[in-house]
């Protein structure tokens, strides 16, 4: 019985810890592109093709109308709408409760 309670807490502490794995996959499936910036960020392109910005630390931020975004292999890319709540929350999946 105490081996089964063991057992149990270890399958408990594995699970708790890989919620945040699949938080960044489910953002990989839901993102068609992903595109590494200049500055350090990343870009997200969703399949309805809006799209949403990480900065370098790993938070959402805002995207402004029309910003032209540039790649790091010097694309000019223009921002198409503001998913940053749909992107922080993809994000934090997991890490909030």
């Amino acid at each position: 019985m105490k081996s089964l309670a063991i057992t149990v807490a270890l399958m408990a502490a594995l699970v708790g810890s890989a919620a945040p794995v699949f938080a960044r996959d489910a953002l990989d499936r839901i993102a068609t592109t992903t595109v590494k910036l200049q500055d350090g960020s990343t870009l997200y392109i969703f399949k309805d093709g809006k799209m949403a910005k990480e900065d370098a630390y790993g938070r959402a931020v805002t995207l402004k109308p029309g910003e032209v975004l540039t790649a790091k292999d010097g694309r000019q890319i223009k921002a198409v709408g503001n998913e940053s709540a749909r992107l922080d929350g993809l994000l934090n999946d997991g890490h909030r409760g």
